[in-house]
Order: structure tokens, then sequence, then C-alpha cells
């Protein structure tokens, strides 16, 4: 059975997309625990991010630098965290997370709601910044 991760590439299920290429997704987390909070996955469904072999993190890593620049260009922030939890879809992701404090990467502290407007608008934001 196809993950949401899977399900959102194809385009069943809508997001926010900020950048894809033929191996690898970037959208916009609907529950941000930041302003801009990104998920960065690749399209081939593998549960555990160590579980892919070593090009295709490194290039899964790649992809997620330029998705970062561009994230730090269009929110103000000192570092575009990385954190990877996993265990709440079971598709490989990397979460791209600006911060100023570690309490930006809190996962238990409430989630930000953003409106469609806000999630459209920063969206274009980030994908302008990407070289």
């Amino acid at each position: 059975m196809a993950s949401i991760f899977t399900k959102i590439i194809r385009g069943e299920i809508p997001s926010y997309k900020i950048a894809e290429d033929e191996r690898f997704f970037a959208f916009l987390d609907i529950n941000p625990v930041s302003k801009g909070h990104t998920l960065v996955i690749p399209k081939q469904e593998t549960d555990y991010l160590f579980d892919l072999d070593a090009a295709l993190l490194g290039d899964l890593m790649q992809f997620a630098q330029k998705i970062a620049s561009a994230l730090k260009q269009a929110i103000a922030c000192k570092r575009i965290g990385v954190v990877v939890m996993g265990l709440e879809v079971p598709h490989a992701h990397i979460h791209l997370i600006p911060m100023n404090s570690e309490a930006d990467i809190d996962f238990r502290k409430p989630k930000l709601e953003l409106t469609p407007d806000e999630f459209t608008t920063l969206a274009g934001k980030i994908k302008s910044g990407i070289q």
C-alpha cells in the first residue's frame, strides 16, 4: 500500500510543492513546527532513510541542500535545522526547519496553523530562491 507521501508525489493528495525532479520531492509540512517547515523525500518508497543506497542518500542530501538554501533566503532565521525522525510515515524523509533557537525544532510544541493562502505564498517565496 502506498504511503501518504507516495500519494502526494502522484498528485492523489494535494501539497504545497517546493521542488521536484525525477528522484526527489520537497513540500511544505502542513503541520509545521516553524514557518517554512519543509519535507524532502525520495520518490522511491523506502521506509527507513538509511536503507537508501549510498548514492541515492547522498543525492537526496544534495537536493535538500538546494531547498535549505532557498528556505534560508525566504525565512529570516539563523539556520535551517535538519531532523530525521521517520516514525510517523513509513517513507524516508528529512525535515528542514528554519530555526533561531533549539526550541524552534521541538516537535512537542503546538503546531503552527497557517491558512491555505499563507502556505501558497510561503511556497512561492521559497521556490523563487531555488538555484
